[in-house]
């Protein structure tokens, strides 16, 4: 439920839009009008909603005019009223500064036939549009918005396309009346579409009496624009109502963080702040809000104290996951059921003997220790860095359950995951998500009363889980089956709540062997040995592998420079590596040497505009057939099984006539986007170090500056490492190299998990 930023955009018709540039400055009342319409945008800030735009006048012919201001939301082709004032730039000379708009329906038959043709009607594109306004000239809008029965009568247009056509103009309207009521309040056009699409006629209604709603209904409506919409409508201040949802708030946010709960004094205190409210009518909120169920206060260990206790606060989703995983894996550790009963006597030199034969390898005593473990104990875990035999002991432990008749399933968090454990071990392996057959509204099909049919689960990646899918998946496991999970522990956790790998080798309840000794073949790789390196706090060895490189660079803006020469020019030229083939991870999104601005100049490099090829601006983005893209939100309603955070994919159609982008996903699978859907993706040339775990990529190049200081920990930089299986280049800043190693991390989070597997255990 994070909090998204706004700008003021405008519908269709008439609605008037305040845009103000980045930084206030005292100027004098606009007043100047100018009618126009927008030709295309040639820079837009998504973070400040700042945008650079080139209009066409009446007056100005075949010379377009620069207007300035906060224009996000628009899209080419839509006719304008602004209001602002004339400036001059000392660089880029007479430009228009916006302070207000308003979109109009354009009056000519030139300026009907380019608003319609520029994709804001579903339905319609430019060679659709010249035969409508060739056919009903300046009587087309009228056509339109009072007769659309008469479409048929323009060649190429059938009864279906025309309903399609018709449809799509009256939901603009609907959207339209959501719109005006909201605009005061600076709610974006995006988001009027999706209250419009959740309530329908009932959106005023909801907006205006229960504004909070849409913090939890609306995704991409956070807390802080719920409260603002609030207030414009008149909710108190300090009403119990707001108090109560900015508890909850402040809960998800720290959910966001990957917290479980958060001890009772630091809620208040966050909550206090967040809100501008005593702590005292907190705890009153919060007394109100517990004796409601609309969260779960617990006592927990207290990490920091031998035996202590402190008052812990959950979302109810989160306690519930908790005490269930706890319970699901001590009961599939201890039930007297065992699915897999050829191991409990078997001679394992013997079986040891016969695997060697089969794999022309030996296992050394920690891998063998793993296999017997993993094939006599109900669950297990088998953790250690790269280099030490992972993927060799998986594979060992698949081939003798294989050899038993045993009926294997394999899972991983992603879907690049996915796809290395299946070309590991020859099985097939899907994604957690598909796995539990996820239905719309995030509920699996296999659970407790309908388990997963198998007598052997191994999970890969098995850090990435976090609390909420974890549960899901344990609960699914049947009695007597061996659930095996692999992963590395030193990576980062989990991006949603939880620490459920970690927290479950700290119970010391479950069975575990930690892999340390690194193969020979691994020991030759610079990428293996300076992720050991970094892990142990050492500085990489730059100079004495050729997989491992550092581009020096003091400036943030120097850096990205380097990324970009890097990704296009340099590691293709000398290793034959493919600029698809080369992922950028960054610590921070933010920044000149952050994923947000790093995706910019790398899509200008690698994917350029060409004429005649269509696009589709998001905001600050711009989406092009062949873009990389990835998934920045569960979606549970697309494709066979649902579309996950961090998906990633390429965009294979673009078409603005349907208002769609297709997106061919890493799991081979085809996703259609609507247009008002595409805040749902990023582009993905350049993504954060969180978003890479379970991937792999034959090289990484990692851009580290001391603008990240703050995202400088050691297990970042050895997971953005650990990702790359040919080749890794460093660029950037010595100094923040230094920090990221010695600095070992921000803390655990807050979690209980480990506490509840020694408490149940007893």
């Amino acid at each position: 439920m994070g909090d998204v930023r706004h700008v003021g955009v405008a519908m269709r018709q008439d609605v008037v839009v305040t845009a103000s540039p980045p930084v206030a400055a005292a100027r004098p009342a606009p007043g100047a009008v100018l009618d126009a319409v927008l030709e295309r945008i040639t820079y837009a800030n998504e973070e400040t909603g700042y945008t650079i735009a080139k209009v066409a006048t009446d007056r100005s012919g075949t010379d377009l005019l620069t207007v300035v201001g906060s224009l996000l939301g628009v899209q080419p082709g839509e006719s304008l009223r602004l209001v602002g004032r004339w400036g001059s730039h000392p660089r880029y000379g007479r430009q228009f500064e916006v302070h207000s708009f308003t979109t109009v329906l354009p009056a000519t038959v030139q300026g009907i036939e380019r608003y319609l043709g520029s994709g804001l009607i579903k339905g319609i594109g430019p060679r659709m549009a010249a035969r409508i306004v060739g056919h009903f000239g300046p009587d087309t809008l009228r056509v339109i918005e009072e007769e659309p029965g008469r479409l048929v009568e323009v060649p190429g247009l059938g009864p279906k396309r025309t309903a399609m056509i018709g449809a799509a103009w009256e939901e603009q309207k609907a959207i339209k009346e959501v719109m005006v009521f909201l605009q005061g309040v600076g709610v974006s056009t995006s988001l009027a579409v999706r209250i419009y699409k959740k309530y329908g006629d009932g959106s005023i209604s909801v907006v205006r009496n229960e504004p909070y709603r849409l913090a939890a209904d609306v995704w991409g409506i956070g807390f802080k624009t719920a409260d603002t919409i609030a207030q414009a409508v008149g909710i108190p201040h300090d009403s119990p109502q707001r108090v109560q949802a900015g508890i909850q708030y402040t809960l998800s946010e720290a959910a966001e963080g990957g917290h479980c709960y958060l001890p009772e004094p630091n809620l208040v205190a966050d909550a206090a702040q967040i809100l501008g409210v005593s702590a005292d009518l907190v705890c009153t909120c919060l007394d109100e809000l517990a004796a409601a169920e609309g969260v779960v206060r617990e006592a927990v260990p207290n990490p920091s104290t031998d035996g202590g206790t402190i008052p812990a606060v959950y979302l109810v989703p989160f306690h519930r996951a908790e005490s269930a995983l706890a319970g699901s894996l001590l009961r599939l550790l201890n039930t007297s059921v065992d699915r897999l009963p050829a191991f409990a006597g078997v001679d394992w030199a013997k079986a040891l003997a016969w695997l060697k034969s089969r794999t022309g390898a030996e296992l050394p005593g920690e891998q063998e220790q793993a296999v017997r473990l993993a094939l006599t104990s109900k669950v297990a875990v088998l953790t250690g860095g790269p280099g030490c035999g992972k993927s060799f002991t998986v594979k060992s432990v698949i081939t003798l359950a294989a050899a038993k008749k045993a009926k294997i399933v394999l899972a991983a968090p992603t879907g690049r995951a996915a796809k290395r454990l299946t070309e590991l071990t020859g099985h097939p392996a899907a994604t957690v998500h598909r796995l539990l057959q996820l239905r719309p509204g995030g509920d699996p099909t296999f659970d407790r009363d309908n388990p997963i049919d198998a007598d052997l689960l191994v999970i890969d990646e098995s850090s990435m889980l976090d609390l909420i899918l974890a549960n899901k998946l344990v609960k699914a496991v049947p009695p007597g089956a061996h659930l095996l999970l692999v992963g590395d522990v030193d990576q980062l956790p989990s991006v949603g709540a939880g620490e459920v790998l970690r927290d479950v080798l700290t119970a010391q309840t479950v069975p575990r062997v930690r892999l340390t000794k690194i193969f020979r073949q691994a020991a030759q790789s610079g990428v293996v040995v300076n992720a050991h390196r970094i892990n142990a706090g050492q500085p990489p060895a730059f100079g004495e592998h050729p997989d491992f490189f550092l581009f020096p660079a003091d400036e943030p803006e120097a850096t990205a420079d380097v990324v970009v020469d890097l990704v296009a020019r340099r590691i293709p030229g000398r290793f034959g590596i493919g600029p698809r083939d080369i992922q950028v991870l960054t610590p921070m999104h933010r920044g000149p040497a952050g994923a947000g601005n790093l995706n910019i100049v790398l899509q200008q490099a690698l994917a350029p505009y060409r004429d005649g090829t269509p696009e589709r601006r998001q905001g600050a983005r711009v989406f092009r057939t062949g873009d990389k893209v990835i998934q920045i939100r569960n979606n549970y309603d697309k494709g066979a099984a649902g579309v996950f955070n961090g998906t990633v994919g390429t965009v294979t159609g673009l078409s603005t006539v349907d208002r769609q982008l297709t997106v061919r996903t890493d799991e081979d699978e085809d996703i259609d986007y609507d247009f008002d859907e595409l805040d749902e993706l990023q582009h993905a040339y350049a993504i954060t170090v969180h978003r890479s775990q379970g991937s792999e990529y034959p090289a990484v190049v990692i851009p580290i500056t001391m603008s990240s200081y703050t995202m400088l920990q050691r297990n970042l930089l050895y997971t953005a490492v650990t990702r790359a299986k040919r080749l890794v280049v460093l660029a950037g800043s010595r100094k923040a190299l230094a920090i990221a190693v010695r600095t070992a991390g921000t803390g655990r989070r807050h979690t209980a998990l480990t506490h509840r597997l020694r408490d149940v255990a007893r």
